[in-house]
């Protein structure tokens, strides 16, 4: 295997990304800049080193706390539980939402051996329960994973006094991901959020 099939092949592990275009990504690295290559590779090996999940919400930060979590300005009594970080990004463009996040890191598969425990829910459960939490929107993709994460964690949070569970309203689409929502979309599924 040459140098080109074996990058070609890394590139086609990325989510997105089939072999024409991992090889359109190759040969256009081949042309480009030697000093914009290196800087490159240098973001690329070095990433992992530079972020990691917010020690309080679970999002990519280079800073913990996040800016978002630290931010004095943000709303400390709603939290949007998201199902991954890139989920965080997504919302944060919308201009929509001034509350906190929380990640749980996936969703409930049984089929893939995900269950509760190996999600951030115990997690959410403690900062609902320890601060001055009035409202937790449910963000989840409308999948029915996603739909099976929102009812457990609705179910914990019932039991909590005071405490109004709502689910992003209608909108984003049947088995999409918030990832590919365009803002417009998230902007109406904010507003119309509905309780459980």
């Amino acid at each position: 295997m040459t140098a080109i099939d074996e990058l070609t092949e890394s590139f086609s592990r990325l989510p997105g990304i089939g072999k024409k275009s991992a090889g359109r990504l190759v040969n256009y690295i081949l042309k480009a800049d030697t000093a914009w290559i290196q800087r490159f590779a240098n973001q690329l090996s070095t990433l992992q080193e530079k972020i990691h999940a917010c020690s309080i919400c679970g999002s990519w930060t280079e800073n913990d706390p996040c800016p978002i979590c630290s931010n004095p300005l943000r709303d400390k009594e709603i939290i949007c539980v998201v199902e991954q970080p890139q989920d965080v990004a997504t919302i944060e463009s919308s201009h929509e939402f001034s509350g906190l996040f929380h990640v749980l890191g996936g969703v409930i598969a049984p089929l893939e051996g995900i269950g509760p425990d190996q999600l951030r829910i115990a997690g959410l459960i403690e900062r609902v329960r320890g601060g001055t939490v009035k409202e937790v929107i449910i963000a989840t993709n409308p999948t029915v994973e996603g739909d099976t994460t929102a009812l457990y964690i609705q179910r914990l949070l019932s039991v909590i006094p005071d405490l109004s569970v709502t689910r992003l309203a209608s909108g984003l689409p049947v088995g999409g991901d918030l990832e590919y929502a365009d803002r417009l979309t998230l902007a109406r599924s904010f507003r119309g959020r509905m309780k459980f």
